[in-house]
């Protein structure tokens, strides 16, 4: 007994609300925010040897981190 296999395609579904506004949104404040959460903790103590290095690698650390974590979205 012979079958006959009929692939169907289906439409592209749409995103749901949540991930097309909300998710964005709330990446983008959560990133923001620790981007100048860290980089305001990176000057409080203000030594004389670390000058303007320490707060420019703690700013590209935290871009690097923030990039990874919530890229995707």
């Amino acid at each position: 007994k012979e079958t006959m296999v009929i692939e169907v395609e289906s439409e592209p579904s749409q995103p749901h609300w949540y991930e097309r506004y909300v998710q964005p949104c709330v990446a983008e404040l959560l990133g923001t925010a620790l981007f100048v959460f860290i980089g305001c903790l990176s000057v409080i103590e203000e030594t004389p040897n670390t000058g303007r290095l320490q707060p420019a690698l703690v700013h590209g650390l935290a871009v690097a981190l923030l990039v990874a974590s919530v890229g995707e979205i």
